[in-house]
């Protein structure tokens, strides 16, 4: 199984990401949103066990084709259209 960590260090190369994680009060309102909430529902509807099984493996690839066939529906679009306006634009 793959090393929670070192998916973790994955994730902080990505400058957008990075700046996410380390605002724990944007993080903290994301990840409690009635949105994101919303997600995992859809998410869980339509992938089931698989969602799961790829969240513990760290499988992003297979977490990233969960949330494109959920954007397929326009309440799935919706919802991540209202999640992305809701993360703070990065300062240039």
């Amino acid at each position: 199984m793959a090393n929670p960590q070192s998916n973790l260090d994955e994730l902080m190369k990505d400058p957008k990401a990075a700046g996410l994680l380390k605002n724990k009060e944007v993080l903290q309102r994301l990840l409690t949103s009635p949105d994101t909430k919303r997600l995992m529902e859809l998410l869980s509807k339509n992938a089931g066990d698989s969602l799961k099984s790829a969240a513990a493996k760290g499988d992003t690839s297979a977490l990233v084709g969960m949330v494109q066939q959920v954007m397929e529906s326009k309440e799935g679009a919706q919802v991540i259209g209202r999640i992305r306006q809701s993360v703070p634009k990065e300062k240039q």
